[in-house]
């Protein structure tokens, strides 16, 4: 048992799955990025042996392009958003579902600055990406935090559809309690390393030229 908030235990099992992550900081979700970062700092091994890459872009747009780009190469990668930050991220999220590219993205849910900006919880930013193709998942308490985290991530590997693993912000974000960590090694033993090669053997690489990117007519582009 570990006494922990939300965002930890959203970014301990991202931080496992993860090979990188591309964030920008938003409240209430930048704590998320803020210990990957630590994590990758210290020399935290991920499930792979190795540290997470840790890239801050220049705003939630950047760090989802940075998302797809790093997909489309064939590596693990995640991030964690919230309000205005998510609704940026909303166009690249529409290609990481359409090229059926896993990853999740965790979100401490906040209002959207509509008449007046709020930093407090509500689900108008997730609502807002119901037609993107993201499956979505939502916690009630910091242990199904980390528990749907975990599912979502090897959900997304098995059925290449993108996960959005959402909570309250603050009142689950920043909430403490005691929960049952889910050990690494654990992990291990529930992923299955068949769907991450399939996953990789799709990359972008030199020695693997693909057409990607193309153009459709509406007889084929409705299969979509």
């Amino acid at each position: 048992m570990v006494t922990i908030d939300g965002n930890t235990a959203a970014a301990h099992v991202a931080y496992a799955f993860s090979e990188v992550a591309a964030i920008f900081p938003i409240t209430p979700s930048s704590p998320m990025g803020e210990y990957t970062d630590a994590w990758a700092s210290s020399g935290m091994k991920n499930l792979f042996g190795k540290p997470v890459d840790v890239i801050e872009m220049q705003s939630e747009a950047g760090a989802a392009g940075a998302v797809h780009g790093s997909l489309s190469g064939g590596a693990l990668t995640t991030t964690y958003t919230a309000s205005q930050g998510l609704l940026l991220m909303i166009p690249n999220m529409h290609k990481i579902a359409g090229e059926m590219l896993p990853t999740v993205f965790h979100v401490s849910a906040r209002s959207l600055a509509a008449q007046s900006l709020s930093i407090f919880g509500d689900h108008s930013d997730v609502m807002s990406t119901r037609n993107t193709g993201f499956a979505m998942v939502a916690a009630n308490n910091i242990q199904e935090t980390m528990d749907l985290a975990f599912v979502s991530h090897l959900a997304t590997l098995k059925g290449q559809v993108p996960f959005l693993n959402f909570f309250d912000g603050f009142r689950t974000s920043h909430e403490i309690q005691k929960v049952e960590e889910i050990q690494f090694d654990t992990i291990k033993k529930l992923i299955e390393p068949e769907f991450i090669e399939r996953f990789r053997s799709r990359g972008m690489r030199p020695e693997k030229p693909m057409i990607k990117v193309a153009a459709q007519n509406p007889d084929v582009y409705f299969q979509g």
